[in-house]
């Protein structure tokens, strides 16, 4: 094959790509949202709402996190769910994000015997496969971010559950009752990167089926 032909080739694969990782996303979705709501007055009722990881620091959730421990707060203060899920990432000894998940909702009213804490949930993937094989979740709400919430509802409905999402404000967070928005910078570098992650979703879900990094015991939410 001569030099014109392999430069052909790679541009047929790189504009393939290109495609794809608009294509995907998109039917992402498309697929997702009639099971996406902004009210949380209007989302349907579940046992169960599913609030994802976003990171703490010095032990405190970040503002993106502390809007989804508040978004589900307001689905248990409106009766849209009667349990939380907290599932995040405790790979540390240091590091543990459910439970100030925890913290913060029982802070907001929610009572503590009405919270899971999922130490394992180190993705969304693996988060959605343990909350029904561990934690026994049928149907739930999924609290996280806009930008988020069409993988999120994806994934959990690929693998049995029967999630509709509840999104917080994507590119908006407050601190100390300020509102700012993240530089284009950072709406560009995560949206690409929630584009990626929608590829691997698909993989995952339809392809390769991996097992989450920890399985267990049943355990249920009672």
């Amino acid at each position: 094959m001569n030099r014109h032909r392999w430069l052909w080739l790679v541009l047929l694969v790189v504009l393939t790509g290109l495609i794809l990782l608009v294509a995907l996303p998109l039917h992402v979705i498309a697929a997702t949202r009639p099971y996406r709501y902004a009210d949380a007055a209007a989302v349907p009722a579940r046992r169960v709402a599913i609030v994802f990881g976003a990171g703490v620091v010095n032990g405190r959730p970040t503002p993106a996190l502390a809007e989804r421990v508040r978004g589900a707060a307001e689905l248990y203060r409106l009766g849209r769910v009667h349990k939380l899920l907290m599932t995040g990432d405790n790979s540390r000894r240091d590091y543990d994000e459910v439970s100030a998940m925890k913290r913060y909702a029982v802070e907001l009213g929610v009572p503590a015997e009405d919270i899971t804490l999922d130490y394992a949930g180190f993705s969304t993937y693996e988060s959605a496969y343990r909350a029904k094989a561990i934690f026994g979740v049928e149907g739930a709400v999924l609290v996280t971010q806009g930008y988020h919430l069409p993988r999120a509802v994806y994934t959990c409905r690929a693998l049995g559950i029967d999630a509709v999402g509840y999104g917080m404000p994507d590119w908006l967070y407050n601190r100390a009752h300020m509102a700012i928005w993240f530089s284009p910078y950072d709406q560009v570098r995560y949206t690409l990167r929630e584009a990626l992650a929608i590829c691997k979703a698909l993989v995952d879900v339809h392809l390769t089926h991996p097992l989450p990094t920890f399985l267990g015991p049943y355990e249920g939410i009672e």
